[in-house]
């Protein structure tokens, strides 16, 4: 893979991750953990928006600096319909699909770090390579926090 190519997928993914967690801090705003962890952690995708965008430029791209920014109101009027017409989980399984979306698109995003990490060394490019161990530890510490939030809450909504 070209690494233009990994640094656009990275820059869209990192966009992805930032909505999926502003999405579940909107639709979790009584779990004040979730809440605020998880707006905090869309801050981390942000910043590397912005770098990959930077460093995008050293390769011709021309990547948005800019987050892609809250849920969008659509999406959020898809929800309360969803809501007032009875076709929500409760709050529990709500909360831990939740979790397993965010685990499973934090697992990807980590994954493109690793590759840019890879391709960079393979290709001597130092400033990829300090880009993606600047970035990547973050991930992954988000998606710990989705693993031991999954950990924390399941028990209680599947057997409920």
């Amino acid at each position: 893979m070209n690494l233009d190519l990994l640094l656009r997928e990275l820059h869209h993914s990192e966009n992805e991750l930032a909505h999926v967690l502003l999405r579940m801090s909107e639709r979790h705003k009584t779990d004040h953990e979730t809440y605020h962890v998880a707006r905090d952690l869309a801050g981390w995708c942000n910043e590397h928006v912005r770098d990959l965008a930077e460093v995008g430029k050293d390769y011709g791209l021309d990547l948005d600096p800019s987050p892609a920014g809250d849920p969008s109101m659509v999406g959020l009027l898809r929800e309360k319909a969803a809501e007032w017409l009875g076709r929500r989980p409760g709050p529990g399984l709500l909360l831990l699909g939740d979790f397993r979306h965010l685990y499973l698109v934090a697992s990807e995003v980590s994954l493109d770090w690793e590759l840019l990490a890879q391709a960079a060394q393979g290709a001597k490019r130092r400033d990829l390579l300090a880009l993606a161990q600047r970035c990547h530890p973050q991930t992954l510490r988000q998606l710990r926090w989705a693993n031991a939030r999954l950990k924390e809450s399941a028990p209680q909504a599947l057997v409920s």
